[in-house]
């Protein structure tokens, strides 16, 4: 995204594989902020007994607990100031695994697996990779139980609370958040228009420079940006793009369309595969779920990935992310070894930004009964590869096989986004965990790097000029057979 405003409405599509739960979130916090204490059955789910599902949970990171009473899920924005309650979610059944299913309106899933003794618990979210850690609480923190407050001063303190205690990259990008904090309080006051709160808040976030930071204001405004210097992937950019690569690259030849549109794939007469994938996710209209995506990709890849390629180009520029478990589908094709993907960690101590939990290695298993490409594969990336293009880009540097990087840096983001509310029914959201390559190094900020660097792709569209990236791509692809 390009410094500015944000993209409105166009570019809110970049989050959508990663932001959840605003409706429900909004609803439910309306009616806290009108007086309402939280249910009555939220505080006694803390008594569950041990063992079971139900009661109340804490996790490692994210800001968050967990109430579970009757068939009922129910989540808790928590921080050192503020307690807001976000999804409301129900139980819709259990996973071979043992874990409990909760399903929200939104058609997020989450799956629960308490341990042997009850004290503990791991929550898989659907789309994502990893697990989360919770811990059993004897009840609701005692904040939870009382009504929110209202008014500019407490939407300002949440919103910087929140980011003081989950936000891993102030250092990185050398912001004094503190000296944030010092500078924009005292211009707070209730009272005062949404509109000049929504450009209080805007204001202290735009130096970051980070396209998993947002606010959605709703009828006030929505705020989001990206690395400067790099464009938002929109649907007209895309379609931009694959008219440009039909007619610059492909000679004429149209691009076959899966999954929505979100996927297009043309064959070469010498039997290259050109892959074109634009986000992970928004595959089905019909089914959005994360169940019904991974299906409709699992379809394509395999209409796609045959027998007979000799190379494969991976285009991964305009991309607007999704699901970090779409992509690694994409690279259980391109396999016949497991290997470590990367490793994820979440931001763990509210008030030390250097401690993180545990890494949680994610790693590429072969995808079984299906065939897969091992040969040399090119990926095209640039600044407009946000998220899970990135988080697939970052796997596939881990491949067996010969991979080549061609392009330029990508977005530079990576984690899920953490969504919140604010007190006012706002939303907002933030980065809180770090993908690390094995060697221990993140990329979060300038983005991963290409081996091979190439024109800027969005300016080579706009000047109709060749296709450098894809020239550079096949040229050393095709080294590889000499």
């Amino acid at each position: 995204m390009r410094t500015g405003s944000g993209p409105g409405r166009a570019g809110r599509a970049a989050f959508a594989g990663r932001a959840r739960g605003r409706g429900v979130a909004v609803a439910v916090l309306l009616a806290v902020a009108a007086g309402t204490a939280a249910p009555a059955g939220a505080v006694a789910a803390a008594r569950g007994p041990a063992g079971r599902v139900d009661g109340v949970w804490r996790s490692d990171g994210y800001g968050t607990v967990l109430s579970i009473h009757e068939g009922r899920l129910r989540e808790y924005q928590v921080t050192s100031v503020s307690c807001l309650p976000g999804g409301g979610l129900r139980r819709t059944g259990r996973g071979g695994d043992g874990a409990v299913v909760y399903t929200g309106a939104d058609a997020t899933v989450y799956r629960i697996r308490p341990r042997r003794l009850g004290h503990s618990a791991t929550l898989h979210v659907d789309g994502s990779v990893g697990d989360r850690e919770l811990r059993r609480l004897a009840a609701l923190p005692g904040r939870c139980a009382q009504a929110a407050p209202v008014g500019a001063r407490a939407v300002f303190d949440t919103f910087w609370q929140t980011f003081e205690e989950n936000y891993p990259f102030f250092a990185a990008k050398g912001i004094d958040w503190q000296a944030v904090g010092n500078r924009y309080r005292p211009k707070v006051r209730d009272g005062m228009t949404d509109a000049e709160l929504f450009a209080l808040l805007r204001s202290m976030v735009l130096p970051l420079g980070d396209a998993h930071v947002f606010l959605d204001a709703y009828g006030t405004g929505f705020f989001a940006q990206g690395r400067p210097g790099t464009t938002v992937p929109s649907p007209e950019l895309d379609q931009r793009a694959q008219r440009y690569i039909e007619q610059r690259d492909l000679g004429g030849t149209r691009l076959r369309s899966f999954a929505g549109g979100r996927i297009g794939y043309a064959r070469l007469p010498d039997d290259t595969g050109y892959l074109r994938i634009s986000g992970f996710g928004g595959y089905d209209e019909a089914g959005p779920t994360y169940a019904r995506n991974s299906a409709v990709l699992d379809e394509t890849l395999s209409e796609v990935i045959k027998p007979g390629l000799k190379h494969l180009i991976l285009d991964l520029r305009i991309n607007g992310g999704g699901s970090d478990a779409l992509a690694l589908q994409v690279a259980e094709r391109l396999t016949d070894a497991p290997y470590l993907a990367y490793a994820k960690q979440v931001r763990n101590t509210p008030d030390d930004p250097a401690k993180f939990t545990r890494p949680q290695p994610v790693r590429v298993r072969p995808a079984p009964g299906r065939f897969r490409y091992t040969g040399p594969l090119a990926v095209l990336t640039g600044g407009e590869t946000y998220s899970a293009g990135e988080t697939l880009t970052q796997a596939l540097m881990q491949r067996p096989a010969r991979t080549v990087r061609v392009g330029q840096n990508t977005q530079g983001v990576f984690s899920d986004i953490l969504t919140r509310v604010l007190p006012n029914g706002w939303a907002f959201g933030l980065p809180n965990e770090e993908y690390l390559t094995p060697s221990g190094t993140t990329f979060d900020g300038p983005g991963i790097p290409p081996d091979i660097r190439a024109g800027d792709f969005v300016e080579d569209i706009g000047r109709a000029a060749p296709d450098s990236a894809f020239a550079q791509a096949l040229a050393a692809l095709r080294r590889h057979d000499r």
